[in-house]
């Protein structure tokens, strides 16, 4: 006698039919490598929160880039680490500057065959670690930040970036860009906007990644993770401003969010799987808690599943090598 149950059980039987009638499935064009360039090294220096990511030099940023050419991966998304900061976060305009110079090095090493992303935000280049600019008060002054992030912007895409991603979460902020590279003759460069980016307690090696100056927090323009409809609210706010993708981040503690997102968006969305969220499948990894692969491919597949489009993930290399040779 056969029992309705053992349909889907049949269709689980051997490796073959499981992949077979796997109902989604990753591939590397649909991976984003993020990628930390310091300013004055002459070789990668590891991050001790993440272990095996680096913060690069120039010279192995570029042999990044190229692998990830070689590995089939859809982009690499750029922070720069500059030796100097100040309040204004001053060199995030500098076209020498560690961030514009590694888009121009990045582009001049691999050109079109890879999707180059720069952040345009300020937390890394200003002394006090804020997405922008303060007012007298101490507060983010929004306004002037956002026309930064238009400056910024146009400087990524003069230095060569084919995608800018303003991750502040300023009102506004798309809109702002959008024109300014319009304006500049930039009708080609695709703003990538984190639309829902939540203030969330996973960033914390991201921080040691970027050195960040920040002392307190960003829960007054990031947010609130208690909320899931005003994620909506906020990506109906940047796609009337013009914004081509899409962002959520954090990915894995958001993945009603980010299904939300999915169901309405007409746009490409992207998911961001943080520092916080690598560091802790490598730190149960190398406890022998779980098995490391398997959390990797999972963790991934998950964020897929709940719909997005695109994966920014720390393991994009080493995924797209299991990926070509399960």
């Amino acid at each position: 006698m056969s029992f309705p149950h053992s349909r889907p059980r049949r269709l689980r039987a051997t490796p073959a039919l499981r992949r077979l009638t796997a109902e989604f499935r990753l591939s590397p064009a649909e991976l984003i490598l993020p990628a930390f360039i310091r300013e004055g090294l002459s070789g990668p220096a590891p991050i001790s929160s993440m272990p095996g990511v680096v913060q690069h030099s120039t010279d192995s940023l570029k042999r990044a880039a190229a692998e990830a050419v070689e590995l089939g991966l859809g982009g690499i998304m750029l922070f720069g680490v500059p030796a100097v900061r100040d309040a204004v976060g001053s060199g995030a305009l500098d076209p020498d500057g560690v961030l514009n110079k590694a888009i121009r090095d990045v582009r001049s090493e691999v050109g079109d065959e890879l999707v180059i992303m720069g952040d345009v935000c300020l937390d890394e280049f200003t002394d006090h670690g804020h997405c922008g600019v303060l007012d007298a008060n101490g507060g983010v002054d929004n306004d002037a930040t956002v026309q930064i992030y238009a400056q910024m912007a146009v400087a990524q895409a003069e230095a060569g970036a084919h995608v800018l991603a303003p991750s502040g979460m300023m009102d506004g902020q798309i809109g702002v860009i959008r024109k300014a590279l319009d304006d500049s003759g930039f009708h080609n460069a695709t703003v990538l906007a984190y639309a829902a980016k939540y203030a969330s307690a996973f960033y914390g090696p991201f921080r040691e990644a970027v050195d960040s100056q920040l002392v307190g927090d960003r829960r007054t323009y990031q947010m609130d993770p208690a909320n899931r409809r005003e994620a909506l609210l906020e990506v109906e706010l940047d796609l009337e401003e013009g914004a081509d993708m899409v962002m959520v981040k954090p990915a894995m503690s958001y993945l009603d969010i980010l299904a939300d997102v999915a169901a309405m968006s007409p746009v490409p969305v992207a998911a961001y799987q943080i520092s916080g969220e690598y560091a802790m499948i490598e730190a149960a990894a190398a406890n022998g808690w779980i098995d490391r692969r398997r959390a990797i491919e999972e963790s991934v597949l998950s964020i897929k599943r709940a719909g997005a489009n695109l994966v920014l993930t720390y393991w994009a290399p080493e995924l797209a090598g299991w990926l070509q040779n399960p």
